[in-house]
């Protein structure tokens, strides 16, 4: 294989690549239906909608009295008919009496509101009402919740813990999710050795890879290792090709440079194209995307916080766009500076650490070294504050920041 010529390349602007990049998305669309208990963590492929009513029929919210409202006479007392359990079904009310009834108990047929039980005092057999119910007092109706056909959660939802109770309540036990993407690694240099082998010379550890696989799998999505890869034009063909041919997308760590011996970006463009490279972002300039015998492609940085900060920002919302999810941009929040600092040509993200004081305000204290290289600097981190070009920031000032 030979090099193609040089292209020239200017610093793109993070918003504007963000949203090119989201625009280029063109999602796999495959689908499964798994069941209910294997759900978490993945991305519906189609709109849940409740089976039943929830509650399914009107219901008690409290122990107590099932009783008609109007019927009742303040300090008189009442036989009591029924006991009414939750799970069971009561007889219609008997005119002048009143039936017990447990909370989540349906509440009987001639019955509209119900008395804690507080609020009423015994004799024998007999309970006197001390306090008048109003209509539907301590009554859940049917469908308070949910109604018969809502749509619960929406296609394209990444579905959580919490949401699984809900989906189970509405008589679902199967879910059509997107099939979760299989994203390629290709960790490149001729520095690069696996844990835990003794370091050479001229030696680190592949600390990148695990990273990455990590956050992948955080998404929900399958990890295909391809490896280290030489610091050589054809290797790097051979490993890129190999890499589309097996995954959904593929990622690759260093090589992205300007240097003699980065030959990821020539590889690229001899397989595919090079649409997008080096951005105006700091920590992470040299980033890459592109596509590989039409797969999307992402390159990188070798330094293992601009590998962090870069897929994070900019790699992870175009992933979870492709994987179908409808939310793929990340949240953020505002906190105020304890540091003072000023941003250059390029849009930083700073390692830093919340404080959250007695008066409820979070304060954002900056790591000492910012260097791309100190990976220490991102998990002493609780988040990333982004400032942009040309930014000043000064004591007290409020910040964006997005937790990590």
């Amino acid at each position: 294989m030979s090099k193609p010529l040089e292209t020239a390349y200017y610093l793109s602007e993070v918003n504007s690549v963000i949203e090119e990049l989201l625009g280029l998305v063109n999602p796999t669309g495959n689908h499964l239906t798994v069941d209910l208990d294997e759900s978490s963590g993945k991305y519906l492929a189609r709109d849940v909608r409740s089976q039943v009513f929830l509650p399914p029929v009107a219901s008690s919210a409290m122990d107590g009295y099932a009783v008609c409202a109007e019927s009742i006479t303040l300090g008189q007392s009442y036989e009591v008919s029924d006991r009414i359990a939750a799970g069971s079904v009561g007889q219609p009310l008997v005119p002048g009496t009143l039936a017990k009834i447990f909370t989540g108990a349906p509440i009987p047929q001639g019955s509209d509101s119900v008395v804690i039980q507080e609020d009423t005092s015994s004799n024998g057999d007999l309970v006197k009402i001390n306090k008048r119910p109003s209509l539907g007092e301590n009554v859940r109706p049917q469908g308070q919740d949910i109604n018969k056909g809502q749509i619960i959660f929406s296609e394209g939802h990444r579905l959580a813990p919490k949401d699984l109770g809900l989906i189970a309540s509405v008589g679902l036990s199967k879910i059509d999710i997107f099939q979760p993407l299989e994203i390629a690694i290709i960790s490149t240099g001729n520095e690069l050795i696996e844990p835990p082998y003794g370091l050479g010379p001229g030696k680190i550890y592949n600390g990148n890879r695990y990273t990455l696989a990590a956050l992948l799998q955080e998404l929900g999505m399958k990890v295909i290792d391809i490896g280290i890869v030489e610091d050589d034009f054809d290797a790097t063909c051979i490993a890129l090709a190999k890499a589309a041919d097996q995954s959904d997308c593929v990622l690759c760590t260093g090589g992205v440079s300007v240097g003699e011996e980065d030959h990821v970006r020539a590889a690229v463009e001899s397989l595919g194209s090079l649409d997008i490279w080096q951005l105006a972002i700091k920590p992470g300039k040299p980033l890459a995307f592109g596509s590989v015998n039409g797969k999307p492609f992402f390159g990188l940085p070798g330094n293992p916080v601009s590998t962090f900060v870069t897929f994070l920002m900019i790699t992870r919302p175009y992933l979870i766009a492709l994987q179908g999810g409808a939310k793929p941009l990340p949240i953020y929040y505002y906190g105020l500076s304890d540091f003072e600092f000023q941003s250059g040509r390029r849009r930083e993200y700073l390692r830093v650490r919340l404080t959250v004081k007695s008066t409820g305000e979070v304060w954002l204290s900056k790591y000492s070294n910012q260097s791309s290289g100190i990976m220490s600097s991102v998990t002493w981190a609780d988040a990333l504050a982004e400032v942009d070009i040309g930014q000043q920031i000064r004591f007290g000032d409020k910040i964006k920041y997005y937790l990590i």
